[in-house]
C-alpha cells in the first residue's frame, strides 16, 4: 500500500467509527427507576385525604434533546416506573401533577428530574417524585 492508500483508508474507518457512536435512547442495557408519591389533596388544596404510591400514572422520558417524549410507562401498584434497555446519554424523566397553587390555567404542570446514564450495564434511581392528586 502506498502513503495515499493509508490515509484514504484512515479517513474511512475513521468516519466508519465516528458515524457508529449512539446518542441517548433505547437499544443500550441500563435502566433509570424510581417512583411517584402522590399527596390526595380536597379541590381547595387545604386538607390533606392522604399519602400514598400513584398507581396507574403515566411517566414520560425525553431522550437526550428531543423535542417531545420518547416513551411512556405506567407505574406499578406500588407507584413505581422502569424505563430499560437505554444508552449512556442524558435524560429526563417527568409526570404531570394537579397544579396546588390553584393558578395555572391547564390546572396541571409537570414534575421534572434530569437523568444521566455515563456507563454500560448502569441502573439509576431517580429521586422520588411527590404529585398532588
Amino acid at each position: 500500500m502506498n502513503k495515499t492508500s493509508h490515509v484514504i483508508l484512515f479517513i474511512l474507518l475513521s468516519i466508519a467509527f465516528f458515524s457508529c457512536s449512539k446518542e441517548a435512547g433505547d437499544g443500550g442495557n441500563s435502566t433509570i427507576y424510581g417512583k411517584i408519591i402522590a399527596y390526595n389533596y380536597n379541590a381547595e388544596f387545604t386538607t390533606l385525604k392522604g399519602i400514598y404510591p400513584a398507581a396507574d400514572e403515566d411517566v414520560f422520558i425525553i431522550y437526550g434533546n428531543d423535542h417531545s417524549y420518547s416513551e411512556r410507562v405506567r407505574t406499578s401498584f406500588e407507584g413505581i416506573y422502569e424505563f430499560k434497555y437505554l444508552r449512556k446519554g442524558d435524560y429526563t424523566i417527568y409526570a404531570y401533577s394537579k397544579d396546588s397553587t390553584l393558578t395555572l390555567p391547564s390546572e396541571m404542570y409537570a414534575v421534572i428530574r434530569k437523568v444521566k446514564i455515563d456507563d454500560n450495564q448502569q441502573t439509576v434511581q431517580v429521586e422520588d417524585m411527590k404529585i398532588f392528586r
